[in-house]
């Protein structure tokens, strides 16, 4: 519900998300509620556990599941689930398919998944037995949720999104090479995707994993199981170790992903685990752990990103009313700047600190507009943030258009960009060499911008909201 009008606020999906679960907990309906990121499903879990203990419920058969915990502490999880020793379980997309976790009555979903497959595969977990079922779908304010919401016919009447790959992404293309390799010698000259495959071949060979023999051909030579290093979950090569100090025997409480790291468990932070709270005392990049003890407090951290963005080859450009539009190689480079500490149930911000932690890069393509002719004079603050707005609305439509999840969509906006020379907005993939979309996005441009400015004119806001800009 909107609970200040002018602004467009509204309340938060996660305590919404609570309250409709507890009833079904309460009177014995196991119960999945799925959160769309692992510091939210903590604070779901935290809140139902809290109200449960309130009112003499079953807390400790509600669990929470994420990338993170142990296997064993998954596994252990899946059989309670299977068994009806769990009533109730918290987790992000981990738990929406390829797990056996049995029949269950009710699933609750804070937020909207992001894509129309991932919907019904997170309603689905409930009602296998073909009894009668309940499913949930609470919207956050987010303009994507709010689209959905409004246009329920988006939802239960589109087919689910096709899979994409680009089978040409270097990244891709590299990894499915060392894989062949591995499986068989390669002959010189033979074809791998769009040619031979020699030139790539002689760039694996400089780390030693290939080698070519006197006969020509090329061959494995690593000791390594090439796939044991393609992870399902992420597209990080590496993790970081939870390390809790906190009983006689240091033990590995957990791990996570290098990207998701700098934000989770940098010095300070308050990571939470199955709504346990516990404060990093360090974090040791180079070595890849983090060493934390367990706490009480009354708040969590949240991490902010500085995303700087440059291109670096430009593959189409065409003009546009105003100006032009691009879809090229771009290089992002992430810094995690510094943590705010909010208060559990209101959000309300009760400190802050810096974070020192060496920046991240990522080459991908992306799609961008530069408005060489805008109208009328701005100030430069008020252009900063009419570009950011804008951006929002472009990056909420090339969601719906492309039938992606937000997320795979990143945003930066330029008040004057070095490589155009003008105000410049740029949607990216966020994920290593892209996987085509920019390029969509590109020729889609006029379809992009109307309903970019469509969904901003039908809002009922006075001046950019959380459902808009």
């Amino acid at each position: 519900p909107i609970v200040d009008g002018p602004s467009g606020a509204r309340g938060s999906a996660l305590t919404l998300a609570q309250r409709w679960a507890l009833p079904f907990l309460r009177a014995g309906r196991q119960t999945i509620v799925f959160g769309r990121s692992r510091t939210g499903v903590e604070l779901i879990l935290t809140g139902l556990r809290e109200s449960l203990r309130q009112h003499g419920g079953p807390r400790t058969r509600v669990r929470g599941y994420r990338g993170g915990y142990l296997p064993t502490d998954r596994r252990a999880i899946e059989e309670g689930l299977r068994s009806g020793e769990v009533l109730g379980v918290v987790s992000t997309n981990a738990l929406e398919l390829g797990v056996d976790i049995g029949r269950l009555d009710v699933a609750v979903l804070a937020g909207y998944p992001g894509s129309i497959a991932a919907t019904w595969q997170q309603i689905g977990r409930a009602g296998r037995r073909q009894d009668v079922s309940v499913a949930i779908l609470v919207a956050s304010s987010a303009p994507v949720d709010q689209y959905v919401i409004h246009h329920p016919e988006f939802l239960l009447e589109n087919p689910p999104e096709e899979a994409r790959v680009d089978p040409d992404n270097l990244h891709v293309l590299l990894a499915h090479l060392r894989a062949a390799t591995f499986e068989m010698p390669f002959e010189p000259g033979e074809i791998f995707g769009e040619g031979p495959a020699d030139d790539l071949l002689a760039f694996i060979a400089e780390s030693g994993h290939v080698h070519q023999g006197e006969d020509g051909r090329w061959y494995w030579s690593s000791e390594n199981f090439p796939a044991s290093e393609i992870s399902l979950r992420t597209a990080a090569p590496e993790n970081v170790v939870i390390i809790d100090t906190t009983p006689d025997r240091p033990r590995v409480l957990g791990e996570v992903d290098l990207f998701s790291a700098q934000v989770l468990v940098h010095q300070h932070a308050i990571y939470m685990h199955e709504s346990i709270q516990y404060h990093v005392d360090r974090l040791e990049w180079g070595e890849r752990k983090a060493y934390v003890h367990r706490i009480d407090a009354d708040h969590y951290t949240y991490a902010n990103r500085a995303v700087t963005l440059k291109p670096i080859d430009v593959f189409g450009a065409g003009p546009v009313a105003g100006g032009r539009r691009v879809h090229g190689e771009v290089m992002v480079a992430s810094l995690v700047t510094f943590y705010k500490k909010l208060k559990f149930g209101t959000d309300e911000n009760v400190g802050w600190g810096p974070i020192d932690l060496p920046e991240i890069e990522l080459q991908t393509t992306a799609y961008w507009v530069a408005a060489d002719a805008l109208p009328g004079t701005w100030r430069r603050e008020e252009l900063d943030v009419a570009l950011l707005s804008a951006g929002r609305a472009m990056q909420t439509v090339a969601s719906v258009l492309l039938m992606v999840d937000p997320r795979d969509l990143g945003l930066v906006a330029q008040v004057r960009s070095p490589h155009s020379e003008a105000p410049t907005i740029y949607l990216y993939e966020a994920v290593p060499g892209g996987v085509g979309m920019s390029e969509r996005l590109w020729n889609r441009h006029d379809e992009l911008v109307a309903g970019a400015a469509q969904l901003i004119a039908v809002c009922g806001c006075d001046s950019g909201c959380p459902s808009c800009t």
